[in-house]
Formats: C-alpha cells, structure tokens, sequence
C-alpha cells in the first residue's frame, strides 16, 4: 500500500514509522489553513487536499496534534503550531503562562485520517498524558518535547529521546490505533 503523509514535516513522517509502513511527504507547494474545530477536522482537510493534489493511486494520511494544558483551559490545543505566532516563542509563552501554576497536567493529542483512493476513511487517535516541565531539558523530539514529562517519568521527552518518542508518543500511539483500525 503506497501511503502519501500530507506533510512537509519529516519529523512527523520519522514518529509515524510506527505505522510499519514507509511513508512519502506529499510534495506540493500550498497546504490548507489549519482550523480551530478539532484535530480531526484539520488531519481531514490534509487528507482531502492530499487527494486532490497527489497521486490517485495512494493513500492520503493527514494528521493533526497539539498540546493540551490543563491549566490552561485545553489551551494550546488545536492552536499548538501556532502557539509562538501569538506572542512569543511557544515553549517561552507556555511557560511564562504557567509561571507559578502549580498543576501542570498535560497530554499530546494526535489524530490520523486516512483517505483511500475509492474514498475509504480510517481514523486513528493517541494521547500521551503528562505534565509540563518547570524549564526545557534535552536535545532530540522537536515541538514542546523539551518541556513535555511524560507519566511516569522525571525526563522529558527531548531527554528519553527519538527512539523512546517512536515508540510512545502520542503520534506512535495514533499510529498503532489506526494499524488496528485497517485490520
């Protein structure tokens, strides 16, 4: 099955290995405007327009995530990529909007929608639940890992690294829901 990731995000395509599937990038110029409704409305429009523009014999996977604060009313939520466009570097904003807060309960929120070339749709959705650090620590993930500390852990996700990320992050966890969606 040749599936097309509507993305120009290789960091995403890397998380999504989880799939057990080789991934494309969808190699087009314009994508369309994220909205505010949900995730999975966004992850649907990448889809539909992977459908229009890229080949008709593959499938399109769109995929959409953020961060979710629970201090923070949900906040960034669907916004998360957009977050330090509003007023400040994102992981500085979060934190400067969570400076003296004490509940720092957080999650990362994936959904994947992905389109078949007969108009097939399938839906995978993960969620990593955690808390947000105090200060950025490590080097690898990208996004808000560096402030992300998963449940359990006392690192945060740029620290535990690429390799535990493919395996536990929200996106790998969408990725095996979807697997047992196609099944």
């Amino acid at each position: 099955m040749r599936v097309v990731l509507c993305s120009r995000n290789a960091n995403k395509a890397r998380e999504l290995a989880a799939l057990g599937i080789e991934l494309e990038l969808l190699d087009a110029d314009e994508y369309p405007a994220e909205g505010d409704e949900s995730y999975v409305d966004n992850a649907r429009g990448k889809a539909l327009y992977g459908r229009e523009v890229g080949p008709a014999d593959a499938w399109m996977l769109g995929e959409d995530s953020g961060l979710e604060v629970a201090a923070l009313g949900g906040a960034p939520g669907v916004r998360s990529a957009r977050y330090g466009a509003e007023g400040g570097e994102a992981i500085e904003r979060l934190l400067l909007e969570l400076e003296g807060v004490e509940d720092r309960r957080a999650r990362y929120v994936c959904e994947l929608v992905l389109l078949g070339p007969s108009g097939e749709e399938l839906r995978g959705s993960g969620v990593l639940k955690g808390r947000i650090a105090r200060g950025p620590r490590g080097s690898e993930g990208f996004g808000y890992d560096p402030v992300f500390l998963p449940g359990g852990e006392e690192t945060t996700v740029a620290e535990l690294g690429d390799a535990w990320k493919a395996e536990h992050s929200h996106r790998a966890r969408a990725a095996a829901d979807l697997r047992r969606n196609t099944q």
